[in-house]
């Protein structure tokens, strides 16, 4: 697993697999959300399996998949409703972390500046730049 810490709240990370799940909840994780649509390769765990594997460690999880339809406004509340919602650090993931960190950066916006968004985006290594417009309208 490659984590990629965006701040004290949230991490992310490329595809994850179930028996993964044990090493989150050891690592203080409380909360997962599944940002990978199913059925997108062949070796991918599927969501169920993965909320298997997270009701027996008992953490929350969260499906949210952002797939070739693009982000909607449902998808940033949701992720907005689930970050809040977390009673501890929360781990997003996708096939590479770039939709779990597009939608945390979403949700934030209007939450927190804008620059500090891309920042903290920028440092996990993701360049969210693309959205500077969007967070600035928020």
């Amino acid at each position: 697993m490659e984590l990629k810490r965006i701040n004290e709240h949230v991490t992310v990370s490329p595809q994850i697999s179930p028996a993964d799940v044990a090493i989150l909840k050891a690592e203080g994780f409380t909360t997962i959300i599944n940002n990978r649509p199913d059925g997108e390769a062949p070796d991918q765990p599927t969501s169920d399996a993965i909320q298997q594997a997270a009701q027996a460690a008992h953490m929350v999880y969260h499906y949210i998949p952002l797939g070739r339809e693009g982000v909607s406004p449902d998808m940033v509340e949701r992720t907005k409703s689930a970050l809040a919602a977390s009673e501890g650090p929360v781990f997003c993931y996708c096939r590479s972390g770039t939709r779990s960190t597009t939608l945390w950066a979403l949700s934030q916006a209007g939450e927190k500046p804008a620059d500090d968004i891309l920042a903290e985006a920028a440092a996990a290594g993701y360049d969210m730049s693309h959205l500077a417009g969007h967070l600035r309208q928020a």
